[in-house]
């Protein structure tokens, strides 16, 4: 019985709201339902590109430790493939030669933010601060200014998003997480992560994992005999529509 009333309660509500929403449109006309329907929009970042090809990208987060970058390079070029770094601000002040080595690699480098704080916990103005400090400094070391963001923690809401988009990048998240962050073996890495990659996957490491050196590897000659192409951000994200789970589709 109590439940059944709760059902009836919330159904209640449901229909007021609707009603309320109504009446306003009534009152206010098509002025109120477009702010209605803005207020009400979410924004979502890119978690994946829908491909038909089999180009996919690699990601490295790195804000803590770096002892195992230049190795990362040199799997990568090893492979002949390219990935996308995603780097915090207080990474790039500790290791300018890192970034300067990732970026002469020809990989491609993101904006991480400066503190690595959930954002969106931050006022608008906060969240451009921590963004163009991050695009400043790799700027002055590199040349290159970031097309991408990645919220720290995956931690984001429509401001996040359409702050970063206001500076003129795009947030990307992840459809494969590695989990190796967590001192997952080599191993138990790439099992993880092989059998989820599909067309347009964007897979998430960090740069000094417990064994990101061990995986890598074994992740990428099994990828790449599947068929795979890992390529940078750039190279994976064309011009589309982000969908409700975070897909983008071509226009």
């Amino acid at each position: 019985m109590i439940l059944c009333l709760r059902k009836r309660t919330v159904i209640a509500a449901v229909a007021l709201a609707v009603a309320a929403v109504a009446a306003f449109g009534c009152l206010f006309g098509d002025d109120f339902a477009v702010v209605y329907a803005n207020a009400s929009t979410r924004e979502i970042p890119i978690y994946r590109v829908a491909r038909e090809d089999k180009k996919i990208a690699l990601t490295f987060d790195a804000a803590w430790g770096a002892d195992k970058t230049r190795s990362i390079l040199e799997v990568l070029d090893r492979f002949g493939v390219k990935g996308t770094f995603f780097l915090v601000g207080f990474w790039v002040d500790e290791y300018p030669e890192e970034v300067k080595a990732i970026a002469e690699s020809g990989c491609e480098i993101g904006n991480h933010s400066e503190n690595h704080l959930e954002m969106s916990k931050l006022s608008a103005e906060e969240i451009a601060k921590e963004l163009t400090s991050v695009n400043d400094k790799i700027f002055e070391l590199t040349g290159q200014k970031p097309k991408y963001f990645r919220p720290p923690f995956g931690d984001y809401d429509n401001d996040v998003v359409l702050g970063a988009r206001a500076m003129g990048m795009e947030a990307v998240q992840w459809d494969v997480d590695s989990l190796d962050w967590k001192g997952l073996s080599g191993t138990e890495i790439v099992q993880r992560v092989c059998p989820k990659v599909r067309e347009g996957s964007i897979v998430l490491f960090h740069n000094n994992s417990d064994h990101i050196l061990d995986a890598l590897p074994e992740v990428l000659a099994r990828l790449i005999n599947a068929g795979y192409e890992p390529v940078t951000l750039s190279e994976l994200i064309y011009q589309g529509e982000t969908d409700a789970n975070g897909e983008l589709h071509a226009i």
